[in-house]
Parts: structure tokens; sequence; C-alpha cells
């Protein structure tokens, strides 16, 4: 099976349990980080069109709309039609006091059905690990976005001090995949998710391909001892 029918199948299976799962897991820390991106993507002053790519149950693509400026248009993207549901139940349920359009769709996020140049923001939160060829999804996000734009993507990490490395093996590799696979009986789906946070890129690394991929002005920012980091481009 190619890895992203694999992919879209794996969180259609898993996309019940997954909110209460990622949350208890993180011990919701992932929260606080989705906030720290939010003020980097939103513009409060400013009409943003913004996508939300791989947004899953939409937490990232709420919180975005939360803080948007009125008229803004938030969509959320992802291959998962299954976690898509359970995103837009919650849209319907946020009950944003404020005029902007949230919509999610199913698609590719390595083949965005969007013209050139469409979207003032980008984000990503903890989906690019995901994505079967890297490169092509940083390049449609690159493509999609307008000149001056901005991409902000959030992704797990592997801690670069050798006792919390150590202690994150050992939560990740042992302990999750056992609580995860006993809530939710998916315990191979608990059992990738940290396998492809080890598989994907140092951050030196994952940098010089948003660089290759035609961003300029790329940084990064660790977040609980590098638990989590922020990377962040202009086009």
């Amino acid at each position: 099976m190619a890895k992203k029918e694999g992919i879209r199948k794996l969180f259609d299976r898993i996309a019940p349990d997954y909110d209460k799962l990622n949350h208890l897991l993180s011990l919701n820390i992932d929260k606080t980080w989705r906030r720290r991106a939010v003020k980097e993507i939103v513009r409060p002053s400013s009409a943003d069109t913004i996508l939300d790519v791989a947004c899953g149950t939409g937490d990232f693509t709420i919180e975005i709309a939360r803080k948007a400026a009125p008229a803004s248009t938030i969509i959320g993207i992802d291959l998962s039609e299954g976690m898509m549901a359970i995103g837009r139940a919650k849209i319907a349920e946020a009950g944003l006091d404020k005029p902007v359009e949230v919509k999610m769709i199913q698609g590719d996020c390595e083949a965005l059905p969007y013209p050139d140049e469409t979207f003032d923001r980008i984000s990503a939160g903890f989906g690019v690990r995901n994505f079967e060829h890297l490169e092509i999804g940083l390049g449609e996000m690159f493509r999609t976005l307008k000149k001056e734009g901005k991409l902000v993507i959030l992704e797990l990490s592997v801690p670069s001090n050798r006792l919390m490395r150590s202690l994150y093996k050992l939560y990740f590799l042992k302990i999750l995949p056992a609580i995860g696979g006993w809530i939710s009986g998916e315990r191979g789906a608990y059992e990738y998710l940290p396998a492809s946070v080890l598989r994907f890129p140092a951050p030196e690394r994952f940098m010089e391909m948003m660089s290759s991929a035609g961003f300029r002005e790329v940084r990064q920012r660790p977040m609980t001892f590098g638990i989590c980091r922020m990377y962040t481009g202009l086009k």
C-alpha cells in the first residue's frame, strides 16, 4: 500500500479517539504550542486568507479562526475525511463570535487544489511529517502562498539534551503506544506516530528543505526542551 493511502486509512481509523488521546498523551502542552504559533500566523487588523495544511480534527484551524481578524477566511485541508468530519462538528460547536469564514475540505496536501499565490498565511500543525513526499508538500505551500506571505509549521522533534532525549524515547516508544493502543485499540497507529517523529529530518536539514523550496528568512524555535519546534519562513 502506498504510504499516502496507508496514512489516510490510519487516521480515519483513529479519528474517534484522536483528540482525547492527543491531549492526554501530550499533557495538554500541545494547546500552548498552538497558541504561540497562532501569534505568528494571525494579523489582528488584517482580513487574511489562511490555509491550515494537514488540519486533522481542526484544533489549529479553530484556534486561528478565534484570533483572526473579522472577514478573514480560514480553510483546513486534510487527506483523512474521518478526521475532518470530527473537525467540521467542532467548528459548528465552536460558537465563533466574529464574522470569519471557516471551512474544511478533503484533499491532497501534496497537490493543493488552489491557484498560485492564493493565501496570505499557511499553517501546518503536526502534520508535515506524514507527507509521502515532503519536498513536494513544501513546494505546494510555497506555490500557493502570496508574495510576502508567511508559512508557520509546528512539528514534534527529538530533544537535543541527552537526558531529555532518553526520557523522550522511553515515553514515545514504550509508554505512548501502550496507552494509545489500550484506549483506541490501534496500537500500531500509536507505534507509527512516534516512529514518524524519529524519522523526521533534523531541524537544520528541515530548514534547508524549506529554503530549497524557495522560502527565505527561515527560522526555527524550540519549545518545551525541544519536544516541539516552530518553523517559519517568508515567500
